[in-house]
């Protein structure tokens, strides 16, 4: 896994969409837009012009598993995940699984994963500047990191999600019919990250601190227009070190799907 670096940029505060500060570090860095989609949302509305989806339906349950995957691009894309102990996929739960079927990623303190990713030069040449996700039971905890060749361009704590979405209820709970309303206390939401500025190959999952990163329908691609919803304010992240980052993550007992 590229390395993490502790050192923090402040760069630049998008105008569409409910926007965000991206943390950053050292002279790489590029600029980020985070928004979310609506309540209850299970995909993007960005626009693309190559696009593809990883809902981990097909994936073995349990940890230790490690896949590659062309998201259903049809090899324009390929992304390779990986962890120092594997990636852990549980099965749907109160704490994640899109539509409340299926499957899920899920990261816990100490078994981070990682996602690298390859463009195909010819189906899709633009390279990849999108990675957006059904970020589920968010918690200050969830880190994730952008690379682009060994080099982070990019570091965010989508836990802040929580500041702007908290004065409305309908992102709080399980929004599925199996699990409706289950785990009220964190919110359920979409997020989008799009590159402006340049584009990535590796993205990580870090859980800092107790709780899981679960998350869902990965969508990777080259975004033409940025979609998500139309917010009149922007909100700024409180840009903290990974120490902070991990006393304020909130310990969250959770099950783990057991291997096989």
């Amino acid at each position: 896994m590229p390395p993490s670096l502790f050192k923090y940029t402040v760069l630049t505060v998008a105008t569409v969409g409910a926007t965000f500060l991206l943390a950053v570090g050292g002279a790489q860095a590029d600029v980020f837009t985070l928004n979310y989609e609506a309540p209850g949302a299970l995909s993007s509305t960005a626009t693309f012009s190559v696009e593809g989806v990883e809902t981990f339906d097909g994936r073995s349950v349990g940890t230790g598993t490690g896949f590659t995957t062309d998201y259903g691009t049809s090899g324009a894309i390929t992304g390779t995940y990986s962890g120092p102990f594997g990636l852990q996929i549980n099965s749907a739960d109160q704490y994640g699984g899109a539509g409340g079927v299926g499957n899920y990623a899920v990261a816990f303190n100490g078994t981070p994963y990682t996602v690298a990713l390859v463009a195909d030069p010819v189906k899709d040449p633009q390279g990849i500047n999108y990675f957006g996700y059904w970020l589920s039971a968010l918690d200050a905890g969830n880190l994730v990191t952008f690379y682009r060749n060994g080099v982070q361009v990019g570091q965010l704590d989508p836990g802040q999600v929580t500041s702007a979405v908290s004065g409305n209820s309908a992102y709080y709970g399980n929004p599925n019919a199996n699990f409706l309303g289950q785990d009220s206390n964190e919110p359920f939401v979409f997020v989008n990250f799009y590159d402006k500025t340049g584009t990535f190959d590796t993205v990580s999952f870090t859980q800092i601190g107790g709780g899981g990163y679960e998350s869902d329908n990965h969508t990777v691609g080259y975004f033409t227009k940025i979609g998500g919803v139309p917010e009149p304010t922007g909100w700024a992240l409180m840009l903290t070190g990974l120490g902070a980052i991990g006393a304020a993550a909130r310990a969250r007992r959770k099950s783990t799907a057991a291997t096989v």
